[in-house]
């Protein structure tokens, strides 16, 4: 993956950032390429290493992110009622920091909210997907912020 100054990148963790830099740093004996990746309120170092596409990826194209969506209105996946199971298998899921996976978790949390009991790791898994989501979501589609969490709402409420 080549990236350049003003690349728009999908983080795994945080989402929607901008590369606004690089720098060759020396580690362990080895020089590294590190991105400098500007998010809304936050600028990270990340490696240009074998790692490097399980961190960032490019956002998806209109085209794929519409077709991806179609997950918010499908039927839940059944989760662990234990809690830190539950957690786990969602982390294990956003790992990979696809489109595809946020709208699973989003999708299989707001399922459990309304049956199980709701952690605070719920609670903080559930916002953190959705603010990365709504993050693509508002860049690949041009539009607000508040437009992008009003239509999620709209697309997780059609079920």
């Amino acid at each position: 993956m080549e990236l350049k100054k003003g690349d728009w990148v999908m983080h795994c963790a945080h989402g929607l950032g901008q590369v606004i830099g690089m720098d060759e740093q020396a580690n362990n004996g080895k020089t590294v390429i590190y991105y400098m990746v500007q998010l809304t309120d936050l600028t990270i170092w990340v490696p240009a290493d074998e790692n490097l596409s399980t961190r960032l990826r490019f956002p998806s194209s209109k085209r794929e992110f519409q077709k991806v969506l179609s997950i918010l209105s499908t039927k839940a996946e059944a989760l662990p009622t234990d809690r830190r199971q539950r957690t786990l298998q969602l982390q294990e899921t956003l790992r990979d920091g696809r489109t595809e996976s946020l709208c699973r978790v989003i999708r299989d949390l707001q399922a459990v909210r309304g049956t199980k009991t709701w952690s605070e790791y719920d609670s903080a898994l559930l916002k953190r997907a959705e603010k990365t989501l709504v993050g693509e979501w508002s860049y690949v589609q041009s539009i607000t912020a508040r437009e992008a969490e009003a239509q999620l709402s709209q697309s997780l409420s059609s079920k």
